[in-house]
C-alpha cells in the first residue's frame, strides 16, 4: 500500500499519536553556543538555532525522537521548523538548509525503523515545514498596506526546496505547520505538489492551522471553517490545529474541524497557556485528560502536543486514549463551498 493508504489504515483502527514539542525537550539540555555552532564556521551567532542541531549534535535530535516513540508516537515530525532559507538567513545559515533537512530527516526516518522493528507497527515520519517569519498576506509597512517583503513564486521556491531535501532523507509526508498565514500555505502546496511532478508520485500533505486569540482565526483573518475550504482542494491527507492555546481553548475549534473535514483531523495543542515566565506547567495528566475528551467525542484521529509539551505528555495521552474509537470521516454532501475570511455556501 501507499503512506496515505497504510496511515489512513492504520487511522481506522484507533486513535494515532503524534509526537510533542522539541524546542521544550531542547532547551532542558542547557546548550551552549558551541553546541549549536559546531564546527560549521558559519559567521553569525547560532544560538537558538535549534534546527542546526540536526549537523552539530545529532545525538540530542535522535534522544528526543526517541524518546517520543516510546511514549508512543506513531507520528514523528523532523526537527525542521525554521529550516528554510528564509528563516536560516538570520543565522547566516541559508547555504546549510539542503544538509540540515536531509541530517533531520534521517534522524527521524532511522529512529522510527528501528522502532517499528521492535513491535511491528506502522511508525511515519512527517516533514515539518514551519510557516517562515514572512507573510504574503500582510504587508509589514502600516504606511503601505501594497507592500510585501516576498512573493508567492519565491516562498514556493523556498518551500520546494525544504520538501525535496525532507523527502530525500526520508520523510513519508510533508506537514505545513502553525499555518498562520493560508496564502502561505497555498505556496506551500503549491510547490509539494510540484514537486510530486518532479518526482512521478504522490507526496501526502498534512495542514495545521494556528489561531492568533479566541476570535477563532489566524493571522490573516481565516476562520476554522473558512481555512478548509481554502485548502481542501490540496487533498490533504491531514488537517488541523496546533499551538495556539491550550486544549481547553482550542476544544471547540478541533470540535467545529471534525465536522467538516473529509481528511483525518490533526490536534496538537500547547501544554496549557504559559505561565507569567512565559513557560508551561500543565502535568501530563491535565493534558491528557482534556485531549481525551476529544477523542470520546469523535473530534480528532491523530493526537499529539505542541509548545511545552514532553514525552511524559504524549505517554498521558496514549494511556487516555487507548481503546478509544477513532474519529469517523463525515459523509459531506456535495456543494459549492468558497471562502474569503469568512466562509459561503452557494444554495442548491
Amino acid at each position: 500500500m501507499s503512506i496515505r493508504e497504510t496511515l489512513l489504515a492504520q487511522a481506522a483502527k484507533r486513535i494515532l499519536l503524534f509526537d510533542g514539542a522539541f524546542g521544550t525537550m531542547i532547551q532542558q539540555e542547557k546548550l551552549g553556543e558551541a553546541d549549536f555552532a559546531g564546527d560549521l564556521g558559519l559567521s553569525a551567532s547560532q544560538a537558538g538555532n535549534n534546527d542546526i542541531l540536526a549537523l552539530t549534535r545529532p545525538d540530542i535530535i535522535r534522544t528526543i525522537t526517541t524518546a517520543y516513540l516510546d511514549a508512543g508516537s506513531d507520528i514523528v515530525s523532523t526537527n525542521t521548523f525554521s529550516a528554510n532559507r528564509i528563516s536560516q538567513a538570520d543565522y547566516a545559515a541559508q547555504d546549510m538548509v539542503q544538509q540540515i533537512n536531509l541530517a533531520s530527516a534521517r534522524i527521524a526516518r532511522q529512529a522510527a525503523d528501528e522502532a517499528e522493528e521492535k513491535d511491528g507497527n506502522p511508525r511515519f515520519v512527517a516533514g515539518a515545514i514551519g510557516p517562515t517569519n514572512k507573510t504574503l498576506t500582510l504587508s509589514p509597512n502600516v504606511e503601505d498596506p501594497g507592500y510585501r517583503e516576498i512573493g508567492f513564486d519565491f516562498l514556493a521556491d523556498v518551500y520546494r526546496d525544504q520538501a525535496a531535501a525532507l523527502i530525500e532523507g526520508g520523510a513519508d509526508l510533508i506537514l505545513v505547520e502553525t499555518i498562520f498565514d493560508t496564502l502561505n500555505a497555498k505556496a506551500a502546496i503549491f510547490a509539494v505538489r510540484a514537486l510530486e511532478r518532479e518526482l512521478g508520485r504522490e507526496i501526502p500533505i498534512a495542514l495545521s492551522m494556528t489561531l492568533t486569540d479566541l476570535s477563532g482565526r489566524n493571522l490573516s483573518g481565516h476562520t476554522v471553517e473558512a481555512f478548509w475550504y481554502s485548502v481542501r482542494h490540496a487533498k490533504p491527507l491531514a488537517v488541523g490545529l496546533n499551538c495556539s492555546f491550550g486544549a481547553e481553548q482550542l476544544r471547540p475549534y478541533v470540535q467545529e474541524l471534525g465536522k467538516i473535514s473529509e481528511s483525518l483531523v490533526l490536534a496538537y495543542p500547547n501544554a496549557g497557556l504559559p505561565n507569567e515566565l512565559g513557560e508551561y506547567d500543565e502535568p501530563p495528566e491535565t493534558t491528557a485528560q482534556k485531549l481525551s475528551g476529544w477523542a470520546t467525542g469523535g473530534h480528532a484521529n491523530i493526537l499529539g502536543g505542541c509548545c511545552g509539551s514532553t514525552p511524559e505528555h504524549i505517554a498521558a495521552i496514549a494511556d487516555a486514549v487507548r481503546g478509544v474509537a477513532p474519529r469517523t470521516i463525515p459523509d459531506v454532501q456535495p456543494a459549492t463551498r468558497l471562502a474569503g475570511l469568512e466562509p459561503f455556501t452557494v444554495a442548491a
